[in-house]
């Protein structure tokens, strides 16, 4: 099995892990009723609607 002859820093090995934590931005659709941003395939939270139809009632 292949054993490093030297250490690798700190520095060295954070900078290798850097790419794997990096977040992605959340995917996000706008909602035909009202215009607001929403998650896909979830029920808006501002006006309460899915897939055309009322699902919780949203006070004005």
């Amino acid at each position: 099995m292949a054993v490093p002859k030297n250490k690798h820093s700190q520095a060295r090995r954070d900078k290798r892990r850097s790419n794997v934590w990096k977040l992605d931005a959340p995917a996000l659709s706008i909602c035909p009723n009202c215009g607001e941003y929403m998650a896909p395939h979830k029920v808006c939270s501002s006006c309460g609607v899915y897939n055309g139809r009322q699902v919780i009632a949203k006070e004005d």
